[in-house]
């Protein structure tokens, strides 16, 4: 838990606010893992926030969640090409992915387990966090 709390503050995924009087909170929820080696031992325990998007409002807490993705075939054919020019191709993992975007609208939600915080104050998202409705935009 506290790998993934240091990525939210290193990635200023929130600040801490007073809740307007006409807003209401998103619930969040730590969602836990274990992260197995092909031969099975343990490699290491993952936490990761997640927000209840399902008590998202359409209209109020968000408008829009598509997500443009390229089509197989699309992809298949740049490979095709990239192989026939003779070109590299690499590919990476970026962590925390989703907490590397902007937000565009105004998402308030509780402050998760474990976070040290002022009374009666809330998180305003500043970034994705997974388990948002938009969060596949952002």
């Amino acid at each position: 838990m506290k790998d993934e709390l240091d990525a939210l503050d290193k990635t200023h995924t929130w600040d801490m606010v007073d809740l307007p009087y006409d807003k209401s909170t998103v619930g969040c929820k730590w969602v836990y893992k274990i992260k197995t080696q092909a031969c099975g031992t343990i490699e290491r325990y993952k936490a990761h926030m997640v927000a209840h998007g399902f008590t998202q409002e359409y209209g109020i807490d968000y408008e829009e969640t598509f997500a443009p993705v390229a089509r197989l075939n699309s992809i298949h054919t740049l490979i095709a090409v990239m192989t026939v020019r003779g070109w590299g191709l690499s590919q990476m993992d970026v962590k925390n992915t989703f907490l590397n975007c902007d937000l565009q609208e105004k998402v308030y939600i509780t402050p998760p387990l474990g976070y040290v915080h002022a009374p009666h104050k809330v998180c305003r998202l500043c970034r994705a966090l997974y388990g948002l409705k938009q969060v596949s935009r952002a």
